[in-house]
């Protein structure tokens, strides 16, 4: 039997869980305590931070694994691609695993490249944004999920911003760029010896000013054909400036009302918010999680798109209050396939984890409440 091994244990990383040993799989888990819903769900549990690579490397010889992935995790992604290359499995490159995490390399290389991006600034000792229109979006360099994430009109309120970016992020660092208004959308593909396959793009919905948290994906996109090309060129530029070569990546872009495309960021792993983990299979019939699994146990068959269908999630918080009664009554509309309330209380929503609750449906166009 194969050995996997999964990096996170959280409620992001349960499908995979499910998927391998569906599989067949025998699967190795390791993350924190706190939080490791899939402790009972995998075979093997290991309370170590996804962060100890060196400890997770030693481990995972010890077991003598035949793969490492995880889905949905940016802090995941450095451990995976570094264990992965001391033993000879399939991933990508460690130094370019951590460009994938860090905001501001990842705009250094995509300026490198060519990909259309913000202008940039980290906020170093020193740094300047005179050039800089405003409004401009500050952020940690290495979290997801909105995390410290805001919009600034004025420079009087830049030093507050940074210094609660600074906070979020692991690293202690921000980001500041410009602000590109228009649409948002994310591009899911799957990579295989540097080949990139583009299964879906995602429309999303969000809080908007000031934090931009999501509140709505949908897939497939409605943006026209020329501009939806144009994504699609931009993300595989994307690709190539960081060197994705294996495995999953979640791209976002935003679109201007001219129809411009800029790169906001890219991650070398699956879209979290059931993105990757759900919506792909059910608007084209690829099981992403699968392939997810195949290349990291070095097998590959290219995806077929087998079915056209609408899919999404909506996300349940104060500002979405609405969506309460239809969480409490799924079996109410045929379209829903999945629904759960996470928390009692309505928040106030500022990152992702201040959601109560999702649905997540499948119609033959797109759900709207």
């Amino acid at each position: 039997m194969k050995k996997l091994a999964i990096i996170g244990a959280s409620y992001l990383q349960l499908p995979l869980v499910l998927k391998a040993k569906e599989m067949g799989f025998e699967t190795h888990c390791f993350a924190w305590e706190d939080g490791a819903v899939c402790r009972t769900v995998a075979d093997f549990f290991y309370p170590v931070s996804i962060l100890e690579k060196e400890q997770i490397l030693e481990l995972c010889e010890s077991i003598d694994i035949d793969g490492i992935t995880s889905i949905a995790s940016d802090a995941a992604v450095p451990t995976v691609n570094y264990v992965a290359g001391k033993m000879g499995l399939t991933g990508n490159q460690f130094a370019d695993a951590k460009v994938c995490t860090d905001k501001y390399q990842m705009r250094r290389r995509f300026a490198e490249f060519g990909v259309s991006s913000p202008k940039f600034v980290i906020s170093a000792d020193g740094y300047s944004i005179k050039d800089f229109r405003f409004p401009v979006i500050v952020k940690p360099t290495d979290r997801s999920g909105s995390r410290g994430v805001k919009k600034i009109v004025s420079e009087g309120d830049l030093q507050v911003a940074v210094a609660r970016a600074k906070h979020e992020s692991f690293s202690g660092n921000a980001i500041i760029e410009e602000y590109i208004s228009g649409n948002e959308v994310s591009v899911e593909s799957i990579s295989w010896k540097g080949k990139h396959y583009i299964l879906a793009i995602t429309d999303k919905v969000t809080t908007g000013a000031p934090c931009f948290v999501e509140l709505e994906h949908h897939q497939p996109s409605q943006l026209s054909n020329e501009i939806q090309q144009k994504i699609k060129f931009e993300t595989l530029k994307a690709l190539k400036a960081l060197n994705i070569e294996y495995g999953a990546s979640h791209s976002e872009f935003k679109i201007t009302a001219a129809g411009e495309v800029f790169a906001i960021e890219v991650g070398a792993r699956m879209g979290g918010d059931f993105i990757g983990s759900n919506l792909v299979q059910l608007s084209t019939g690829y099981d992403f999680v699968k392939g997810v699994i195949d290349v990291a146990l070095g097998y590959f068959e290219e995806p077929v798109i087998q079915a056209e269908m609408c899919s999404g999630v909506y996300f349940l918080c104060k500002e979405t209050e609405r969506l309460l009664t239809v969480i409490q009554q799924p079996k109410k509309y045929k379209e829903i396939i999945e629904a759960e309330i996470t928390d009692a209380e309505l928040h106030d929503i500022q990152c992702s984890a201040d959601r109560s609750g999702y649905f997540i449906y499948q119609a033959n166009k797109r759900f709207k409440i």
